[in-house]
């Protein structure tokens, strides 16, 4: 209990509370801006953190996550324009809501939506994990081995339009793991006479090389840095009109069911928001008493898709806390803020570092309860981010990488290798190779190269010794399997 209390005391204190306030705030902002997305105001926020305490830096990456899962039906609901791939889902009812005179009602919709299905899901993460975890520490180097090797499969195999891309995206990525210092004869790999490699190469400017600068060079290239988008927009200042309780009461199935399915879904590695929110759409159309109003600004509609991809975000942290795996883009950089200061995931944490997990779940419910605050009296203020032309925020966005990574990484040399990276991350996106797979092949890579080392002493270098673990044989049988059913169902979902 004293733990407990001390880990609310740590959440709750000024500094915490200010940086998941800041978090939140800049994930709302990021996120309603088109073209950018959590994932990289993570990136470029992880930098920002390295003088913080754990708990106020890891709060503040959480509150990014949390404030986009909002921030990104900001534009959609408005501007038709979602800033985030799974806000695409909100806008087959917000903007023609929006459109029709009731953009605030819209608004509170999916903000009221989100806040609840992401509580759900944090419910589901404090409940679960630490069981979970116990379990997880059963599994040996072997078993660990198998899961991850299944993990970055299935996550390869999800990512992106080919399972061959993904899985070369995958490899490439847990080959760069590679570079630094051996962890059994400490001799150096690949580091070509550079002392700064010695220590791998450093997450926050390998992330933001291949999510940022690559994104704002095409948007450059396209000419959409120098001029607005023409879409439609529309006002919030023309009614004022607000959803009342018992219209938000009677929402509760299509909100409930969406929170359900993105929990579950992230609690799988590799799904994503963007499937969750759509088969929530799909599930609400087929148990809708009036299916056929769904796509003309339908309340249910907006309530499932953002319930559900919020949904998400706490979920993703079950396999990242319990086995050190991340399932998206999001949970692999989180990965990386845990480590930078010290901490690695994996069932372990909750035995060393007890007092900052449930520190950590503490700020998530402050940062649940801060983005409804924060969404509920800056609607209006939000609503004009999308007006900022683009010329004006990709400079910003673009000075903000080169700082970064400058004053984080102590000189230029990460910055070069920054540079070095948006080359790659602009090819990858050019021939659309999941960056994805490459960020959580570069996360697990290490993980993965220390368990198979392990597995291999332990099974005395005998191939048939592997018949003694029958939970590790079952899941490296069945990657392949599993594989094709997941690359023919989706190709049959996109068909359909």
């Amino acid at each position: 209990m004293d733990l407990i209390l001390n880990a609310l005391a740590d959440a709750l204190s000024l500094t915490t509370f200010l940086s998941v306030a800041i978090g939140v705030l800049i994930g709302i902002v990021i996120g309603a801006i088109p073209g950018l997305n959590a994932p990289m105001a993570i990136a470029v926020a992880i930098p920002l953190t390295f003088t913080m305490a754990p708990l106020a830096a890891i709060g503040m990456l959480v509150g990014v996550m949390k404030g986009g899962g909002f921030g990104g039906a900001i534009g959609a609901i408005l501007l038709n324009t979602p800033g985030e791939p799974h806000s695409a889902a909100t806008t087959l009812d917000g903007h023609p809501l929006a459109k029709s005179g009731k953009p605030r009602k819209a608004l509170q919709t999916a903000l009221y939506s989100s806040v609840v299905g992401d509580s759900c899901s944090d419910l589901v993460l404090i409940l679960l994990a630490p069981t979970l975890a116990i379990f997880a520490l059963k599994a040996g180097p072997v078993e660990l081995a198998a899961i991850l090797i299944i993990s970055l499969t299935l996550i390869a195999s999800l990512s992106g339009k080919s399972l061959p891309k993904g899985i070369f995206a995958a490899a490439l990525g847990a080959f760069l793991a590679t570079v630094g210092v051996d962890p059994e004869t400490a001799s150096p790999r690949l580091t070509f006479g550079y002392i700064e490699l010695f220590d791998g190469l450093p997450l926050a400017a390998v992330a933001i090389g291949v999510l940022a600068v690559p994104e704002i060079i095409m948007r450059l290239q396209e000419g959409k840095g120098y001029r607005r988008q023409k879409v439609e927009n529309v006002s919030t200042e023309a009614q004022k009109d607000r959803i009342t309780l018992s219209e938000f009461l009677g929402l509760k199935k299509p909100i409930f069911r969406g929170a359900g399915i993105g929990t579950a879904i992230g609690a799988l590695p590799g799904l994503g928001t963007t499937l969750a929110a759509f088969l929530s759409y799909a599930a609400t159309k087929r148990f809708s008493k009036e299916p056929e109003k769904l796509g003309t600004g339908a309340l249910e509609g907006i309530a499932a898709t953002e319930s559900a991809n919020s949904a998400v975000s706490g979920a993703n942290l079950i396999p990242l806390l319990t086995l050190g795996i991340p399932g998206n883009l999001t949970a692999a950089l989180l990965v990386g803020a845990f480590m930078i200061h010290g901490v690695t995931p994996g069932p372990l944490i909750f035995e060393r570092e007890a007092q900052l997990i449930y520190g950590l779940f503490a700020a998530m419910i402050m940062a649940n309860i801060l983005v409804l605050v924060i969404g509920s009296f800056g609607l209006r203020a939000f609503a004009q981010i999308v007006k900022v032309p683009p010329y004006v925020v990709y400079p910003i966005v673009l000075l903000l990488c080169v700082v970064g990574i400058y004053v984080s990484q102590g000189g230029f040399f990460a910055v070069w290798l920054m540079l070095g990276f948006a080359v790659l991350g602009y090819v990858m996106a050019r021939l659309e190779i999941s960056v994805v797979c490459f960020i959580i092949g570069l996360v697990l890579g290490p993980m993965i190269e220390l368990s198979i080392r392990q597995s291999v002493v332990l099974l005395s270098r005998n191939p048939t010794a592997i018949f003694d673990h029958v939970f590790a044989l079952i899941l490296i049988v069945s990657t392949p399997f599993v594989a094709w059913i997941l690359i023919r169902d989706r190709a049959r979902l996109s068909d359909g």
